[in-house]
């Protein structure tokens, strides 16, 4: 089976689970997730804990919502699609007619068969999703509206993994776990984010040390930056934020603020070898990188997509289903965070030991025939020596040659076993 499959898989298991900022649906989903990373810890974070300008808001529980006609027949149902209730909606049980009824309804006008995805985190009110196609249906008459949901004071639950390595610099993936029952937004993230965790725990050495962050959006990346700042601020070396990796139709890079860090020169070199790939600069984010690229926070975080976040017409619709994501699209992704793993393992500043170019013949490095067509291969060990002057890392190079990290990787490898090659990870 391949990675992308497995991937595809989990992404399936936490599909049909009712996820919101807080609430035992974000904590099914981490029991899920640590069937495939059991070193996932969970933190707990009381409501009324101040985060920066913010507040953790009280937990939300829902157990049923429906709308049913005078007949009993049920118009929408949260067991259905748990899409048709609105989240953080407070609880209701009133019978109303059609003109009232519509007050609480919302629909996609421009997409007339979808459910949308509506949420009222910080104001208290409740309502209920359809497609417009079922709105246009409703007929005038009696409807009960019917929410058992309660805002209370609990807590909100945010997990991590922390892989130790050779130093305690850092390489950061963060998801979110926030979103229902769509693929794409967001049950694709998490899904890859244990999956590459446990790649990287599988690895014989590894300098860096990764760590792996799930939480709500928004506030749960504020709640844990302003928990771990410090920490975060002299560790973190790149960081990459995970949205929207399932589908098969593009490969997306948000950049940093200024777009100039290690996070932004890495993963642009992976994709630009892999893919064509969308660019989007820092004005057109929307996901966690906004929290950790603010003012004074300074982590270099880039988000990695697949399509990106509100790019595509299914997202943040009921459209975004296990139809949307497939195993191909996953395992796309995959490979992309493999090379990009693999690069920022074998990076480093590395300055050829002999003057002039080496003899390479002697080292079996280069054919004793001369014949057509083995030029390439020669040119590109040949160039990858002109620029090791110890001025620019393994990421430098690949950009003025042309040629992928992870063929580079091969040659530094074979230069490093002919001790021709001095390697400085500083």
């Amino acid at each position: 089976m391949s990675d992308g499959q497995n991937i595809y898989d989990i992404a399936k298991e936490i599909f049909p689970i009712c996820r919101s900022l807080s609430g035992k649906g974000v904590r099914q989903t981490f029991e899920v997730l640590k069937k495939y990373a059991d070193d996932l810890n969970v933190f707990e974070v009381p409501t009324g804990t101040e985060a920066f300008d913010w507040t953790v808001p009280k937990e939300w529980e829902i157990n049923e919502a429906y709308i049913e006609d005078e007949s009993g027949k049920r118009i929408i149902d949260f067991k259905e699609n748990n899409l048709h209730v609105m989240g953080y909606s407070t609880p209701v049980d009133a019978w109303v007619d059609l003109d009232e009824l519509l007050k609480h309804v919302y629909t996609q006008e421009d997409q007339p068969d979808a459910i949308p995805y509506i949420t009222s985190y910080y104001k208290e009110r409740y309502g209920f999703c359809m497609s417009e196609n079922m709105k246009k249906a409703l007929k005038p008459g009696r409807y009960h509206m019917y929410i058992d949901s309660r805002l209370f004071y609990g807590s909100l639950s945010y997990g991590e993994i922390v892989i130790p390595g050779e130093t305690d610099k850092e390489i950061l993936f963060t998801t979110y776990v926030c979103h229902p029952s769509m693929a794409d937004n967001e049950c694709s993230g998490p899904a890859t984010a244990v999956y590459l965790a446990s790649y990287i725990k599988g690895l014989k050495k590894r300098r860096y040390t990764y760590r792996f962050v799930f939480g709500p959006e928004t506030i749960g990346s504020i709640t844990y930056i302003s928990r771990n700042l410090e920490h975060l601020k002299s560790h973190v070396v790149a960081a990459y934020n995970l949205s929207c990796v399932g589908d098969n139709l593009d490969y997306s890079i948000v950049h940093s603020r200024y777009g100039n860090t290690f996070a932004d020169k890495t993963l642009t070199n992976i994709l630009k070898f892999h893919a064509p790939y969308s660019d989007y600069s820092f004005l057109e984010r929307g996901s966690d990188e906004r929290q950790y690229n603010a003012p004074g926070v300074d982590i270099p975080m880039v988000t990695f997509c697949r399509s990106k976040f509100a790019k595509f017409p299914e997202y943040h619709t009921s459209l975004d289903n296990m139809d949307f994501v497939s195993p191909e699209g996953f395992q796309g992704t995959i490979d992309v965070l493999y090379k990009l793993v693999d690069g920022l393992e074998n990076n480093a500043y590395y300055k050829i030991n002999v003057l002039c170019e080496p003899q390479l013949g002697k080292r079996g490095l280069y054919p004793t025939v001369s014949r057509k067509g083995q030029y390439d291969a020669v040119m590109m060990i040949t160039s990858f020596i002109a620029y090791c002057d110890g001025k620019n890392d393994l990421f430098d190079i690949s950009n003025i040659t042309g040629i992928p990290v992870d063929e580079l990787i091969e040659i530094k490898d074979k230069l490093i076993d002919n001790k021709i090659l001095d390697v400085d990870h500083e």
